[in-house]
Protein backbone atom coordinates (compact mmCIF):
# COMPACT_ATOMS: atom_id res chain seq x y z
CA UNK A 1 0.00 0.00 0.00
CA UNK A 2 1.08 3.21 -1.12
CA UNK A 3 0.72 6.56 1.07
CA UNK A 4 -0.51 9.40 0.52
CA UNK A 5 1.61 12.51 -0.14
CA UNK A 6 0.67 14.79 3.18
CA UNK A 7 -2.24 17.41 2.63
CA UNK A 8 -3.90 14.96 0.52
CA UNK A 9 -5.79 13.63 3.05
CA UNK A 10 -7.55 17.28 3.45
CA UNK A 11 -8.16 17.30 -0.22
CA UNK A 12 -9.73 14.13 -0.38
CA UNK A 13 -12.01 15.21 2.16
CA UNK A 14 -14.61 16.91 0.17
CA UNK A 15 -14.10 13.73 -2.71
CA UNK A 16 -15.43 11.45 0.78
CA UNK A 17 -17.78 13.90 1.34
CA UNK A 18 -19.49 14.20 -1.93
CA UNK A 19 -19.30 10.35 -2.36
CA UNK A 20 -20.93 9.40 0.83
CA UNK A 21 -23.64 11.88 0.07
CA UNK A 22 -23.92 10.20 -3.33
CA UNK A 23 -24.18 6.82 -1.59
CA UNK A 24 -26.69 7.94 0.93
CA UNK A 25 -28.52 9.81 -1.72
CA UNK A 26 -28.81 6.55 -3.62
CA UNK A 27 -30.01 4.23 -0.49
CA UNK A 28 -32.49 6.57 0.26
CA UNK A 29 -33.81 6.71 -3.20
CA UNK A 30 -33.14 2.56 -2.58
CA UNK A 31 -35.18 2.56 0.20
CA UNK A 32 -37.90 4.75 -0.71
CA UNK A 33 -37.94 2.90 -4.05
CA UNK A 34 -38.35 -0.52 -2.28
CA UNK A 35 -40.98 0.99 0.09
CA UNK A 36 -42.88 2.03 -2.88
CA UNK A 37 -42.63 -1.50 -4.45
CA UNK A 38 -43.43 -3.08 -1.07
CA UNK A 39 -46.43 -1.02 -0.79
CA UNK A 40 -47.25 -1.30 -4.68
CA UNK A 41 -47.14 -5.29 -4.12
CA UNK A 42 -49.03 -5.24 -0.72
CA UNK A 43 -51.46 -2.84 -1.84
CA UNK A 44 -52.08 -5.27 -5.38
CA UNK A 45 -52.29 -8.47 -2.59
CA UNK A 46 -54.77 -6.99 -0.61
CA UNK A 47 -56.77 -5.92 -3.89
CA UNK A 48 -56.41 -9.45 -4.81
CA UNK A 49 -57.42 -10.89 -1.79
CA UNK A 50 -60.08 -8.72 -1.31
CA UNK A 51 -61.29 -10.22 -5.09
CA UNK A 52 -60.75 -13.65 -3.66
CA UNK A 53 -62.83 -13.21 -0.54
CA UNK A 54 -65.94 -11.42 -2.79
CA UNK A 55 -65.76 -14.62 -5.12
CA UNK A 56 -65.65 -16.91 -2.34
CA UNK A 57 -68.76 -15.30 -0.73
CA UNK A 58 -70.64 -14.79 -3.96
CA UNK A 59 -69.81 -18.67 -4.34
CA UNK A 60 -70.96 -19.44 -1.02
CA UNK A 61 -74.33 -17.62 -1.25
CA UNK A 62 -74.59 -19.18 -4.10
CA UNK A 63 -73.91 -22.35 -3.08
CA UNK A 64 -75.95 -21.98 0.09
CA UNK A 65 -78.99 -20.93 -1.70
CA UNK A 66 -78.82 -24.17 -4.02
CA UNK A 67 -78.60 -26.39 -1.24
CA UNK A 68 -81.18 -24.20 0.19
CA UNK A 69 -83.78 -24.85 -2.72
CA UNK A 70 -82.37 -29.06 -3.12
CA UNK A 71 -82.88 -29.12 0.84
CA UNK A 72 -86.26 -27.25 0.22
CA UNK A 73 -87.48 -29.60 -2.61
CA UNK A 74 -86.39 -32.80 -0.59
CA UNK A 75 -88.39 -31.23 2.25
CA UNK A 76 -91.90 -30.78 -0.37
CA UNK A 77 -90.89 -34.63 -2.07
CA UNK A 78 -91.11 -35.82 1.38
CA UNK A 79 -94.34 -34.34 2.60
CA UNK A 80 -95.92 -35.15 -0.54
CA UNK A 81 -94.84 -38.79 -0.34
CA UNK A 82 -96.19 -38.68 3.57
CA UNK A 83 -99.54 -36.96 2.49
CA UNK A 84 -100.35 -39.40 -0.23
CA UNK A 85 -99.00 -42.67 1.94
CA UNK A 86 -101.85 -40.73 4.59
CA UNK A 87 -104.46 -40.49 1.65
CA UNK A 88 -104.09 -44.22 0.53
CA UNK A 89 -103.97 -45.30 4.04
CA UNK A 90 -107.38 -43.59 4.35
CA UNK A 91 -108.92 -44.99 1.52
CA UNK A 92 -108.07 -48.62 2.72
CA UNK A 93 -109.39 -47.94 5.85
CA UNK A 94 -112.55 -46.61 4.23
CA UNK A 95 -113.06 -49.20 1.90
CA UNK A 96 -112.76 -51.42 4.76
CA UNK A 97 -115.48 -50.53 6.52
CA UNK A 98 -117.86 -50.02 3.13
CA UNK A 99 -116.76 -53.80 3.06
CA UNK A 100 -117.65 -54.58 6.79
CA UNK A 101 -120.77 -52.22 6.24
CA UNK A 102 -121.86 -54.50 3.51
CA UNK A 103 -121.64 -57.81 4.89
CA UNK A 104 -124.19 -55.98 7.47
CA UNK A 105 -126.50 -55.25 5.15
CA UNK A 106 -127.04 -59.18 4.45
CA UNK A 107 -128.15 -59.29 7.88
CA UNK A 108 -130.63 -56.29 7.89
CA UNK A 109 -133.93 -57.15 7.56
CA UNK A 110 -134.42 -55.63 3.96
CA UNK A 111 -131.84 -57.26 2.79
CA UNK A 112 -134.77 -60.13 0.94
CA UNK A 113 -136.25 -56.31 -0.74
CA UNK A 114 -132.67 -55.59 -2.13
CA UNK A 115 -132.15 -58.69 -3.75
CA UNK A 116 -135.74 -58.46 -5.46
CA UNK A 117 -134.37 -54.55 -6.99
CA UNK A 118 -130.96 -56.13 -7.79
CA UNK A 119 -132.67 -59.07 -9.63
CA UNK A 120 -135.30 -56.75 -11.53
CA UNK A 121 -132.07 -54.29 -12.52
CA UNK A 122 -130.34 -57.49 -13.76
CA UNK A 123 -133.65 -58.13 -15.86
CA UNK A 124 -133.99 -54.51 -16.96
CA UNK A 125 -130.17 -54.70 -18.26
CA UNK A 126 -129.95 -58.13 -19.54
CA UNK A 127 -133.68 -58.84 -20.80
CA UNK A 128 -136.25 -61.13 -19.04
CA UNK A 129 -134.36 -64.57 -19.96
CA UNK A 130 -130.98 -63.58 -18.20
CA UNK A 131 -130.35 -65.81 -15.20
CA UNK A 132 -130.22 -64.43 -12.03
CA UNK A 133 -128.43 -65.82 -9.17
CA UNK A 134 -127.66 -64.55 -5.43
CA UNK A 135 -124.03 -63.95 -5.08
CA UNK A 136 -122.15 -65.34 -2.25
CA UNK A 137 -121.30 -62.05 -1.64
CA UNK A 138 -124.77 -60.95 -1.42
CA UNK A 139 -126.53 -59.34 -4.26
CA UNK A 140 -126.85 -61.00 -7.36
CA UNK A 141 -125.20 -61.78 -10.60
CA UNK A 142 -127.19 -61.75 -13.59
CA UNK A 143 -125.55 -63.77 -17.20
CA UNK A 144 -127.33 -63.68 -20.41
CA UNK A 145 -125.20 -65.54 -23.15
CA UNK A 146 -121.83 -64.20 -23.25
CA UNK A 147 -122.95 -60.99 -21.16
CA UNK A 148 -122.43 -60.83 -17.52
CA UNK A 149 -123.62 -58.22 -14.75
CA UNK A 150 -122.16 -58.09 -11.55
CA UNK A 151 -124.35 -56.27 -8.93
CA UNK A 152 -122.93 -58.05 -5.74
CA UNK A 153 -122.92 -55.91 -2.85
CA UNK A 154 -119.20 -56.08 -2.54
CA UNK A 155 -118.85 -54.67 -6.35
CA UNK A 156 -121.29 -52.26 -5.76
CA UNK A 157 -119.86 -50.81 -2.99
CA UNK A 158 -116.50 -50.68 -4.49
CA UNK A 159 -117.97 -48.74 -7.90
CA UNK A 160 -119.68 -46.21 -5.03
CA UNK A 161 -115.79 -45.84 -3.47
CA UNK A 162 -114.65 -45.20 -7.20
CA UNK A 163 -117.69 -43.05 -8.39
CA UNK A 164 -117.09 -40.91 -4.91
CA UNK A 165 -112.81 -40.71 -4.93
CA UNK A 166 -113.12 -37.16 -6.78
CA UNK A 167 -115.50 -35.51 -3.82
CA UNK A 168 -112.85 -37.39 -1.56
CA UNK A 169 -110.51 -35.96 -3.32
CA UNK A 170 -111.89 -32.27 -3.15
CA UNK A 171 -112.16 -32.67 0.48
CA UNK A 172 -108.52 -33.22 0.95
CA UNK A 173 -107.62 -30.36 -1.06
CA UNK A 174 -110.01 -27.97 0.60
CA UNK A 175 -108.77 -29.40 4.35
Amino acid sequence: MTRLPQGAEAALEPVRLALRQDAETAAARSEAEARQQAADLLGRAQAEADTIHRTAQREGEEAARAEAAASSARARRQARRTVLAEQEHLRTLLAEQVQEQVREVRRDPRYPQILQRLTAQADRVLGPMASVTESHKGGVIGTAGKRRLDLSLSTLAEQALEDSAGEVQRLWHNA
